[in-house]
């Protein structure tokens, strides 16, 4: 299994940026597909971003693209989240997410970080 840990969450003004960071460690990555979800209080856990294990054009959730940029760095074994033009719709406890390409689902989780945008 990967452990993941996401770091670079905290609080900003809308229209700020902050870049979130999830660092792995026990497997290498270069063969999973990595992604980003978030979850706000009394909500479900949202996807927000997946780049594949082969480098396929990311998805992201139409709330976020044009916004939210995701990326990898199979050397340091990390993946990061670019997130600009923020709003308070976006404050949420962000998760980083990884799934080894024979899986149907997603099996690996952080422990999140949290995300907060104001007004």
């Amino acid at each position: 299994q990967v452990q993941l840990v996401e770091s670079g969450g905290g609080l900003v003004q809308a229209g700020g940026s902050l870049r979130l960071s999830c660092a792995a460690s026990g497997r290498s990555i270069s063969n999973y597909n990595m992604g980003w979800f978030r979850q706000a209080p009394g909500k479900e856990r949202d996807f927000v971003a997946r780049l594949s294990w082969s480098g396929e054009t990311p998805i992201y959730a139409m709330s976020v693209k044009g916004r939210f940029t995701i990326s990898r760095d199979n050397a340091k074994n990390t993946v990061d989240l670019q997130m600009n033009s923020l709003k308070p719709e976006d404050t949420a406890v962000y998760y980083c997410a990884a799934k080894i390409v024979s899986s149907t689902t997603w099996t690996d989780w952080g422990q999140g970080t949290q995300v907060t945008v104001s007004s």
